[in-house]
């Protein structure tokens, strides 16, 4: 059975009408504001990146706590050569039609459960990685270790620093508030927590790709 060609985001109301907390929704707006104050980001339109989340397979601190997907190959391309031949990635479009060139995803509940300063660094963390050509490949560096560069201690103390130049900026507090709390308290205060959850998308074969819509 072929799988889908594509992949559709669910309108907003749809899961505005549920009660709790949406968990995405705030993340979107936190990263909404991070691309805004942040000369490093501002390349980033977050219309084009989905932000969703993954229930978290333990419930313990250490492990994944997010990822961000590229949904296009080296320098933006749509397709990429496989030993058994060419190959492209589901497409990912919202209920406008916009197609997404990103994959941000959040691992709840482990993601909530450390300090502030931590998860905002996560969050940087996987913004940094969107290449700034913003062609929906990942940020490139020399040498082998291209995602994160020679030195992760140093790649973690530079997402530091931005996330000082941003709360240095003085950000409405709203904005980023629901992250002094952890999993259970959030859902202790809200009763729920909720949010998009969108498939991780798969490799098929180049001919079996669709035209995406004017």
């Amino acid at each position: 059975m072929a799988l889908p060609l594509r992949i559709e985001l669910p309108p907003p109301q749809s899961l505005q009408r549920l009660s709790g907390f949406d968990f995405t929704a705030h993340m979107r707006r936190l990263c909404e504001d991070l691309t805004a104050r942040l000369p490093q980001l501002s390349h980033i339109d977050m219309r084009r990146v989905a932000v969703s989340y993954c229930q978290a397979r333990k419930n313990v601190p250490h492990g994944l706590q997010a990822s961000l997907t590229p949904l296009r190959f080296e320098q933006g391309a749509l397709t990429t050569e496989r030993r058994r031949g060419r190959y492209t990635l589901q497409r990912i479009f919202d209920a406008d039609g916009v197609e997404m060139l990103y994959l941000l995803n959040f691992y709840l509940p482990r993601f909530l459960n450390h300090s502030l300063e931590e998860k905002l660094i996560t969050v940087v963390h996987e913004l940094w990685h969107i290449s700034p050509q913003f062609d929906g490949d990942l940020r490139r560096h020399d040498g082998r270790c291209y995602i994160h560069s020679a030195s992760q201690r140093e790649y973690d103390a530079e997402m530091a620093r931005h996330v000082a130049q941003w709360l240095k900026a003085k950000p409405e507090r709203a904005t980023y508030g629901f992250l002094e709390l952890s999993f259970r308290e959030l859902r202790a205060q809200h009763g729920a927590v909720h949010g998009l959850r969108v498939p991780a998308p798969k490799l098929i074969p180049h001919e079996e790709e669709a035209t995406p819509p004017a």
